[in-house]
């Protein structure tokens, strides 16, 4: 199996949608969140190589569960999944660490291509 990835979005339907994309692309998934807290307990637990982050979730925010993400674990590879519209949160999401976006609606090659980019870029250092 390839990289291992935790995927988290608050719609069910999201995260069905990157899973089936991720797999069919040779990835792993590991575990599954609905909200920023939740990501953050399966980022510890799983130790995944990759997180998708949904910019807006309920209680804490994707912006959010990154921050704590990068705060303990600086090497962290995150990609913020984010709406049209969101332009600032996805720059003070890449500012606090993130090493990439896709916006909603994704075609499949396009969220490969960023995980794969992000992945090379935190395997280079």
């Amino acid at each position: 199996m390839g990289e291992r990835i935790l995927i988290a979005d608050d719609a069910a339907f999201m995260r069905e949608m990157l899973r089936d994309i991720l797999t069919e692309g040779g990835y792993e998934i590991v575990a599954e969140a609905s909200d920023g807290a939740g990501a953050i307990t399966a980022y510890h637990e799983h130790n995944p190589d990759l997180v998708t982050l949904d910019i807006v979730m309920p209680g804490k925010s994707g912006v959010e569960a990154l921050e704590e993400i990068m705060r303990s674990d600086p090497s962290a590879c995150c990609v913020m999944v984010s709406a049209l519209g969101q332009e600032a949160l996805v720059m003070e999401a890449l500012e606090a660490g993130a090493k990439d976006f896709v916006v909603k609606p994704f075609k499949p090659d396009q969220v490969i291509n960023v995980v794969k980019k992000a992945l090379k870029k935190s395997n280079d250092g």
